[in-house]
C-alpha cells in the first residue's frame, strides 16, 4: 500500500511540471505532457509528446506517438566561422555580452509525418524529414533523413529493417488512412491489427 501511494505522489508531482507551449498550433484531439516545451510547433491530430521533451520549428503529423524526453529541432552555430560562440552573431541568446552582429540565419524547419512512433530519450537534429509511419528506436540520435515506414535505432541512428514490404508500404502512402475522417476510422478499425487484411479491405 505504501509503495502504491508513493506511486501516486510521484505521480502527481510529475503532472504538476508545466508545460511551456509557444507560438504553437496543437489539434485539439492531441496532448502534450508536462514539464515539454514546444517551440513554433504544428501537430496534427491525435498526436501525443511525452513527458519533457523540447521540440523546435518542428510540423508533427498525425497520430503520431513521442516518448519521453525526446528532443527535436533546435538552434544551429557557426561551425564554419572562426567560433561557434552566438556572441558573434546578431541574433539574442542567453548572453549578455556581443562582440559582432554578424548575420546567421536561425531558419530551420523538421518534419515529422503521420504515424510515425519516436521511442524515449530519441534526439533528431533540425531541418530533416522522418517520413509516414516510421520508428525510432529508444536513445537513437537521428542525424539523417527517415524514409516511409523505416525503423532506425543507434547513435547515430541507422536503417534497421522496413515495417513492410515496399508493395505494402506504397499502398499505405497511397491510402493515407490518417487524413480519414474519424467515422471512416472507426468502420476500418477493427482490421487495424491485421496489415494484410486491412489492404486486402481497400
Amino acid at each position: 500500500m505504501k509503495s502504491y501511494l508513493e506511486y501516486l505522489i510521484s505521480k502527481i508531482i510529475k503532472k504538476l511540471h508545466f508545460r511551456a507551449i509557444l507560438n504553437s498550433e496543437i489539434h485539439k484531439t492531441s496532448k502534450v505532457c508536462a514539464g515539454s516545451q514546444l517551440v513554433n510547433v504544428k501537430m496534427g491530430k491525435y498526436s501525443d509528446v511525452g513527458y519533457d521533451c523540447t521540440i523546435i520549428n518542428t510540423d508533427i503529423g498525425a497520430f503520431c506517438s513521442l516518448g519521453a524526453n525526446i528532443v527535436i529541432g533546435g538552434a544551429s552555430h557557426t561551425i564554419d566561422w572562426v567560433s561557434t560562440s552566438p556572441v558573434f552573431n546578431e541574433n539574442k541568446d542567453h548572453l549578455p555580452k556581443k562582440f559582432s552582429y554578424h548575420k546567421f540565419s536561425l531558419d530551420s524547419k523538421t518534419f515529422v509525418g503521420n504515424d510515425v512512433w519516436i521511442g524515449n530519450n530519441v534526439m533528431i537534429k533540425s531541418n530533416l524529414k522522418i517520413g509516414d509511419g516510421a520508428v525510432l528506436g529508444m536513445g537513437s540520435i537521428v542525424t539523417k533523413d527517415v524514409g516511409p515506414y523505416e525503423i532506425w535505432a543507434g547513435n547515430p541512428a541507422k536503417l534497421i529493417r522496413k515495417r513492410f514490404e515496399e508493395d505494402k508500404i506504397n499502398k499505405f502512402l497511397q491510402i493515407k488512412w490518417w487524413d480519414w475522417t474519424d467515422e471512416e476510422i472507426e468502420k476500418n478499425a477493427p482490421l487495424f491489427n491485421n496489415a494484410d487484411a486491412f489492404l486486402d479491405n481497400k
